[in-house]
């Protein structure tokens, strides 16, 4: 591996024109598919193997032309202080509305007065009224004067003194991310000069990652409408993509640069960075894709492609880390290098030069990383409880989890569908914003209406409902659906219990008469969804550490050392879950992150926190230890290889830390509450991984194991290939061609640097 990848380096850094222009044409390319591409008409949502989801389907079978994915709305009035929606001048005001809702667009499918006799929506105090609009089209597909023409319904009753408030998915926009996230990027550059200090080598790091990411999320754009991506696969690859391009970057040019310290001639440093750096980065991308890729054994469409397309552009990160950055590395010359280290290094190669002597690079330093290894290995134990310790009483809020899919109800206070949302609440009852579609199967039943009547009086004596809709049979007369409004909160346990007891109605009817009863609508969806969830989460575990323990057992030849990766990931990440609850379910500071309205973890934050976090965490792991596992190859003791671990790696894995920590925290400014937990899942996961696992617990852990953490049993060693993570086969034959070459040679590239 490390010898196949320094014959790339060199390679690119050699035909780094070529190289270049290949990149840049693959960015035009698919930015130009990005730009003629049709924009994606829908954003859809299955659940395969649920119940709601065959009702779903049952339903698009047997109520034939009746589109589930066209858009809705709904138009709230409340009659001012002291009157009644329902008073001649009101009622004319909304009926009017509804004429002008009608004659607005001709993509609406229908408009629901609600003073109709036979659907009435008006509340029992009379106070409140809504509008019910549907249209032919998804919310992507409406043109700008159809929205235009719902956000001004109501305009005029406004100025009478109504409240009017719009709900629904029809004023759906793309999610913004906000000026933190262009400050997110801002930070990694502020990083990226104070580590390196030099502003060539801080802006390569950056332009690179912009061009992979750029590739990636134009072809996600491109091919949106065709694959039906939805936008939250889009912001995840670029927030992921960002973080590990910038990361896979700064650790390949900081090698590069630790090279031509060593006195490298740049054409051979920049093969050996690709072959030593290159080697981690990776491996390090692999257990990120395989993290990502393993989103598919959840059996989820919109995971499923949220994990392939956000791997997809892991995978163009390593591929533009491995081929793009030594090409640039070609083009940036001396100026790689800070100018203080430039005239440094000259004025050592003049002096090497006058007196005769063979200038062989710079001796090795002590720095923060050594001092704090070696602080580590003298109170390991002290260390070792502090870090677990912490992260356990962090991680104690994780017990109380809550998960559910958030809804108007999880906007903020200040929205107009939130408003709405509680407007309907207080009108027509907390479960009316959630109610439940039940579909029955009349196809098997002998007596149709009798079986009808009994379910729908059977649903109707449970405490937790509040209304039960008659039954509406379909034209051919073998399915029936009806709507049942829950007393309680759609997020909450009873309206769950509600649909439990309506699921083992079911069961009791299809064993007595053959008719089968479905529960699904968007309630019954998050449940369902939540369930799937949580019976995912350990096989998901499982089959990611398991494959990602024995890569790790490949890259560093131990047993112990993937095992004690891999729980202190466990550790890191139900800390950072710890975290979430804290701040999204239990509002502790969250006025700081800009939570409004506290409520349950998203069903998909803890698999997606998992899945993410465990690629991320073992890319520290890799490029941390790989070093020390280098060091102890070629000869070092234990404690000296974590030392030299650390001298070479501890300032960069900070920065690089701190780089993906301001990349996450960036997406922490959407308006999209889904993106913004995980923006702040992902920031403190990094930060509780890089920091206190990384940094303190495995120098701990190591330091108390010594030789033992580097065991491997003899018959393992022979069965596990070897890919020289470490570069000790490339370090040889370059060993043995310089030697084959003379070593007069060697000295004049050495002293030319």
């Amino acid at each position: 591996m490390a010898t196949f990848l320094y014959s790339i380096g060199r390679f690119a850094f050699r035909r780094r024109r070529l190289v270049a222009l290949v990149w840049v044409a693959l960015l035009a390319i698919a930015g130009v598919g990005a730009a003629t591409a049709s924009t994606a008409t829908s954003n859809s949502f299955s659940i395969p193997g649920t119940e709601a989801q065959r009702a779903f389907d049952l339903l698009e079978e047997r109520y034939p032309g009746q589109s589930a994915d066209g858009a809705s709305a709904r138009v709230v009035f409340k009659a001012p202080e002291g009157e009644k929606i329902t008073a001649p001048e009101n009622a004319a005001e909304v009926s009017g509305i509804v004429k002008e809702l009608q004659d607005g667009s001709d993509q609406i499918a229908s408009v629901a007065d609600p003073f109709d006799k036979k659907a009435p929506a008006v509340s029992q105090d009379g106070t409140t009224a809504y509008i019910s609009v549907t249209y032919d089209v998804s919310s992507f597909e409406l043109t700008e004067e159809t929205r235009d023409s719902l956000k001004n319904a109501g305009n005029d009753a406004r100025e009478g003194g109504m409240t009017v408030e719009i709900g629904g998915d029809a004023l759906m926009v793309m999610p913004e991310t906000g000026i933190t996230e262009v400050i997110g990027v801002v930070v990694a550059g502020i990083v990226l000069v104070i580590t390196f200090g030099s502003l060539v080598a801080a802006g390569l790091p950056l332009i690179t990652a912009l061009i992979g990411v750029g590739i990636g999320v134009s072809a996600i754009t491109a091919l949106a409408s065709v694959m039906d991506l939805g936008s939250t696969t889009a912001t995840l690859a670029m927030m992921i993509g960002l973080a590990v391009g910038i990361d896979y970057a700064l650790f390949i040019v900081s090698r590069y640069r630790a090279e031509l310290a060593e006195g490298r001639e740049r054409e051979e440093a920049a093969g050996r960075a690709v072959g030593t750096a290159g080697s981690a980065v990776v491996f390090a991308g692999l257990t990120v894709v395989i993290a990502l890729a393993g989103l598919t054994v959840v059996n989820i469409p919109i995971l499923t492609k949220m994990g392939l397309a956000a791997a997809g552009t892991v995978v163009l990160a390593v591929l533009v880390a491995i081929t793009l950055i030594p090409a640039f590395l070609g083009f940036a010359g001396e100026r790689i290098v800070s100018r203080k280290d430039r005239k440094a290094r000259k004025a050592a190669a003049e002096q090497a030069a006058a007196t005769g002597e063979v200038l062989v690079g710079d001796a090795p330093r002590d720095n923060g990383g050594t001092r704090w290894s070696r602080f580590v290995q003298r109170r390991p134990v002290m260390v070792l409880l502090a870090g677990v310790i912490g992260l356990g009483v962090i991680a104690i809020p994780a017990a109380s989890l809550e998960m559910g899919l958030p809804d108007d109800g999880a906007q903020p206070t200040s929205t107009s569908p939130r408003k709405a949302y509680d407007l309907l609440s207080d009108g027509f009852g907390p479960g009316f914003n959630g109610p439940l579609v039940g579909v029955v199967d009349l196809k098997n039943s002998d007596d149709q209406d009798a079986v009808l009547q009994r379910i729908t009086g059977e649903i109707q004596k449970n405490d937790h409902v509040a209304i039960v809709t008659p039954p509406a049979p379909n034209d051919a007369g073998d399915t029936a659906t009806f709507q049942v409004i829950p007393k309680d909160r759609p997020n909450s346990t009873e309206t769950e219990t509600l649909v439990q007891d309506i699921r083992d109605l079911g069961d009791t009817l299809k064993s007595e008469d053959g008719a089968e009863v479905f529960v699904t609508g968007a309630t019954a969806m998050n449940i369902d969804f939540s369930e799937k969830m949580n019976d995912a989460l350990l096989p998901y575990l499982a089959l990611v550490v398991g494959l990602a323990f024995l890569l790790l057992m490949v890259v560093f030849r131990s047993i112990l050392v993937p095992l004690k990766a891999a729980l202190g990931f466990l550790l890191s990440v139900v800390a950072a879950l710890g975290a979430v609850v804290a701040v999204f379910q239990w509002g502790w500071l969250g006025g700081l992150f800009g939570v409004e309205q506290p409520g349950p973890i998203m069903s998909v934050m803890p698999i997606l926190m998992v899945g993410v976090v465990f690629g991320l965490a073992m890319d520290y792991e890799v490029f941390l230890v790989t070093r020390m596992r280098e060091a102890y190859v070629h000869g070092e003791s234990p404690s000296e290889a974590i030392t030299t671990g650390f001298r070479h790696g501890a300032r960069v894995v900070t920065a690089a830390a701190v780089i993906m920590i301001a990349v996450f925290a960036g997406f922490i400014g959407s308006s999209e509450q889904m993106i913004k937990m995980i923006g702040f899942g992902l920031a403190i996961a990094v930060f509780f991984d890089a920091f206190v696992v990384r940094m303190a617990i495995v120098p701990a852990v190591l330091a108390l194991l010594g030789k033992r953490a580097w065991w491997l049993p003899r018959w393992l060693d022979r069965a596990l290939p070897d890919f020289d993570v470490e570069g000790d086969k490339l370090r040889k034959k370059l060993d043995g061609d310089a030697a084959e070459g003379g070593s007069g040679k060697e000295e004049r590239e050495t002293v030319s640097v």
